[in-house]
């Protein structure tokens, strides 16, 4: 049986009298592809924000390998192995890909980027050796050729792929992917399926949040269905598909309509 690498158990999130999550329970196990799924104001993005540590829980608690994360910062989070990518890009457009890349391998190093902004001694041989990791994930989402290039200037497709290089560079044993299908054609969505399996062979474990049905159908191992920030399903993909309450409320006729 794969180890449960991510526990939550009761969380909730409120702002003021708004409950965004409520009483939630659910456990991701290692290498698996667990996907969250529900409309708009679901509460899908909110979850990703606790787990990553830019909101903190209003109550219950999430374990990440073992340890209580409730209270711990979001860099501390970070380099705990979990990272993300944002449903609206995050990418800094005055920068090169590559440029995006280091800035977040920084996160892995003994200097850290004020160091290495200032040049101090013995930063440049880290310094390459940041590069030389940037470019290997620019490679392994097919980017290399774009390494020089201005982040905002490539295709949506591409800045899509780009944030999620970024996202690897800073060796997540956990990525947690918001909506990475949004904008994309039918072309570029399926070179995104076939790039988080890949991610998925290299030993890291991925949630997604994701409206994109026939995407969500086709890679997870489980699929979460939330309303309202709450748990209403929780399953295999087929199990999904054949939930009533679920077919009836997010996937209509046609799962790719949801």
């Amino acid at each position: 049986m794969s180890e449960r690498i991510l526990r939550v158990e009761g969380l909730g999130k409120s702002f003021g009298g708004l409950r965004a999550l409520e009483s939630l329970d659910f456990t991701v196990s290692d290498q698996q592809i667990k996907s969250f799924i529900g409309p708009n104001g679901a509460g899908k993005t909110t979850l990703f924000n606790v787990i990553t540590g830019i909101f903190s829980p209003t109550e219950g608690t999430f374990e990440f390998v073992g340890r209580t994360l409730n209270g711990v910062k979001l860099h501390a989070i970070a380099r705990l192995g979990i990272s993300r990518t944002f449903q609206n890009l995050a990418l800094f457009g005055n920068m090169t890909a590559l440029e995006n890349v280091m800035l977040a391998r920084h996160i892995r190093t003994t200097t850290g980027i004020f160091g290495a902004g200032l040049r101090l001694p013995g930063m440049r041989l880290e310094e390459r050796r940041i590069q030389e990791r940037a470019l290997e994930e620019l490679r392994f989402m097919g980017l290399e050729n774009r390494a020089m290039a201005e982040a905002t200037s490539l295709p949506m497709g591409e800045q899509r792929l780009l944030e999620i290089a970024r996202a690897l560079a800073t060796q997540p044993r956990l990525l947690l992917l918001d909506e990475p299908a949004a904008g994309l054609n039918m072309r570029e969505t399926a070179k995104l399926s076939e790039t988080i399996r890949r991610i998925r062979e290299r030993g890291i474990t991925v949630m997604l949040v994701e409206h994109d049905m026939n995407l969500v159908m086709e890679i997870s191992d489980e699929v979460l269905v939330l309303n309202h920030g709450k748990k209403i399903a929780e399953g295999s993909p087929k199990e999904i598909q054949r939930n009533p309450e679920v077919i009836a409320a997010y996937l209509g006729e046609e799962a790719g309509d949801a």
